[in-house]
């Protein structure tokens, strides 16, 4: 899909923090593609560790802590309100629950002519109710994955389905090129700090650390490979949850008593993403409930990295469509453990795996902007 040469969009996105995890890096992609095709890129959030790369790539940043849980929030609806006046903004493009709420009440109150087009994301799963309902109140709505379409259209049968578009969460092959290896000195220091990672079969699992996530069937699988007597290391990269006390004497414990104490490794928050999951000999994904997309899939795919994961969700979706071998029954660790203890032993052919990219989901994007922004309004 080529470039178009449009009027200039002034894009403004919004969610709690920009620390980590999906819907942070894809605010960051469309925020440097708007800056780099010459449009106006702003962003709302409670700042983070990514501030510096969004500044970095041409936006602007507005630090409010508008995914705050308190009422005091709702005082930012008459502050968004005038600062989408005084900006001019074309499109409010809202990616998270809270900062929907405070987008669509501000959005709402304005005089429809004035207004920006209202661009909502699903990014996850969320809970039926009618917090969560928020996010469908976009003009047009995002879904990361035919599965996220299909929940909202199965759980708010009064959505209409025109309104929502499929735009697949993409990955850049030259950031993530097939075959990838990371430098001898990115080795050297890995292994400096991690020699417990040399020449063993090496499981990564990225993301959050929770039950939900699946750290329990992780545990297991580990357990079970060792039982079969495959030098396996288990590499958990990701951050325990915010705020829970003891929660890695917790993890700790439930290594011990599985007996994988000295075969799990957590490195927590990890920026060399890339370089991890190019040095892992299968990348998992053990979601116990379906998830809307599944990012390091994607990334892990682009590398020619094996994945394996529960068929279920949009995690089921990538691998049926771009790699089957690794879509497991969801919740079946005896099949996992058994389809792993086979790739030890012979590995899976990666050549030709061609997951989602970065390139068609920044088109598909853009494009969306500038369709609703020159498109006729409805009547009010």
């Amino acid at each position: 899909m080529g470039e178009r040469v449009d009027r200039p969009l002034t894009v403004l996105q919004v969610l709690p923090a920009l620390n980590a995890g999906g819907v942070e890096r894809s605010t960051l992609e469309v925020a440097a593609e708007l800056a780099r095709r010459g449009h106006r890129s702003l962003v709302i959030s409670a700042g983070g560790r990514l501030v510096p790369q969004l500044l970095a790539a041409g936006s602007t940043h507005i630090n409010w802590p508008i995914g705050r849980k308190s009422p005091l929030t709702l005082h930012r609806v008459w502050r968004l309100r005038r600062l989408l006046q005084e900006e001019g903004v074309d499109i409010l493009h809202a990616r998270s629950r809270l900062p929907a709420w405070v987008a669509w009440l501000a959005w709402r109150g304005m005089q429809a002519t004035l207004r920006p087009r209202f661009v909502t994301t699903v990014h996850g799963l969320n809970s039926v109710n009618a917090y969560s309902a928020v996010m469908l109140k976009g003009e047009r709505v995002i879904a990361v994955s035919a599965a996220a379409r299909d929940y909202v259209l199965r759980h708010y049968p009064g959505v209409e389905p025109a309104r929502i578009h499929v735009i697949h969460r993409g990955v850049d092959p030259a950031g993530f090129p097939p075959g990838y290896r990371p430098q001898p000195e990115w080795y050297r220091d890995w292994y400096h700090r991690y020699p417990q990672l040399r020449n063993r079969f090496v499981l990564t699992l990225a993301g959050r650390i929770s039950r939900r996530k699946g750290i329990e069937d992780f545990i297991g699988i580990i357990a079970g490979l060792q039982a079969h007597d495959i030098p396996v290391q288990g590499l958990l990269v990701g951050e325990l949850p915010l705020g829970r006390r003891g929660a890695q004497e917790t993890l700790h414990a439930r290594l011990a008593v599985a007996g994988v104490a000295e075969s799990v490794t957590c490195t927590g928050y990890r920026a060399d993403m890339r370089e991890v999951l190019a040095a892992s000999s299968v990348v998992l994904s053990l979601s116990r409930q379906p998830e809307a997309f599944g990012r390091t899939v994607n990334e892990a795919l682009s590398l020619q990295v094996p994945v394996a994961g529960y068929d279920h969700g949009g995690v089921g979706e990538q691998l049926r469509q771009h790699f089957p071998a690794g879509a497991i029954p969801p919740g079946d660790a005896g099949a996992m453990i058994e389809r792993l203890r086979q790739w030890y032993q012979a590995p899976p052919a990666m050549q030709g795996v061609i997951p989602y990219t970065l390139r068609d989901m920044l088109a598909h994007t853009l494009a969306l902007y500038h369709e609703l922004r020159d498109g006729d309004r409805p009547d009010v």
